[in-house]
């Protein structure tokens, strides 16, 4: 909606219930919703009690009030993120983001782009290059869009244009958020995020991963148990609806990658900001 203001792409101004339902979110977000129904024992069934003359009603209004605690509970983990990881942001850092882990990606606020927000909202200046993330482009249709909205400057950039730009020295950190983190520090997010922090590492940069602790999964011991989604080859053939490939051109299209552990400099959490080795660190957390 190009009439919402920059606080309500923050999260302090968005409106519960209408914005606060999880039915499109990004998997991090449904998985934890999920496992917490698992974890209360919910069934449907459950929620049908007192008047028999209209159950769904009483349906509906459970889970309306349920999505929206957990619509407030996630902007308030936001917050608490962005607090615990604004300090690793210098004033003057100019920082690569991937996908997007904003405001519109979460109930609000968002997470590497909380801490961003964080970072911004201290009186640090930062300047914010936008990998376009492809094949769906998250990175130039959302991320853009919302530093763009708040004032915060950025510069868009192909996904193949980053290392280079590590090389001439114009990246001083990378923050990205998480789909799933495994036990031993494991993270799955937007396929390309291994390869910028191969490259990261590789030039001496520092690599954030800023999650809630709820994107942790202690049952998953490393990050070859997590499941990997290959979608539709047509996200990688067409542009807004234009073939851009050969007709019957074989295409492979994962969705995410994992990042090892070992890449990764540290974890940014609503508990704090975690540090190798993450396996013990998790554990405490999570246990």
């Amino acid at each position: 909606d190009g009439g919402r203001s920059g606080k309500e792409v923050s999260g302090d101004g968005f409106p519960p219930p209408e914005g606060c339902f999880l039915t499109d979110g990004p998997a991090s977000r449904l998985f934890a919703a999920h496992r917490r129904r698992n974890a209360a024992g919910e069934e449907p069934g459950a929620i049908m009690t007192g008047k028999r003359s209209d159950p769904w009603r009483r349906i509906r209004e459970a889970l309306v009030m349920e999505a929206i605690r957990i619509c407030e509970e996630d902007i308030a983990i936001n917050r608490r993120l962005g607090a615990n990881g604004r300090d690793l942001i210098p004033a003057g850092a100019r920082v690569l983001t991937h996908c997007n882990a904003g405001a519109l990606a979460t109930a609000g606020y968002g997470t590497a782009l909380g801490v961003i927000r964080a970072a911004c909202e201290k009186g640090n200046k930062v300047h914010v290059y936008v990998n376009e993330t492809r094949p769906v482009l998250q990175g130039a249709r959302l991320t853009a869009w919302e530093m763009m909205r708040e004032g915060i400057p950025c510069t868009l950039i192909t996904d193949s244009m980053a290392g280079f730009l590590m090389q001439q020295g114009r990246i001083d950190l990378v923050i990205v958020g998480a789909d799933r983190i495994a036990a031993n520090g494991d993270t799955a997010n937007k396929i390309g995020t291994y390869t910028l922090a191969v490259l990261a590492r590789a030039h001496g940069i520092p690599f954030y991963i800023a999650a809630p602790l709820s994107t942790i999964d202690p049952a998953l011991s490393d990050g070859g148990g997590i499941p990997i989604e290959e979608r539709r080859p047509e996200e990688v053939t067409r542009i807004v609806g234009t073939r851009i490939a050969p007709e019957g051109i074989c295409v492979y299209n994962p969705a995410f990658d994992v990042t090892p552990h070992g890449l990764i400099t540290a974890i940014v959490t609503e508990a704090g900001v975690l540090r190798p080795p993450f396996a013990s660190e998790i554990k405490k957390h999570c246990s």
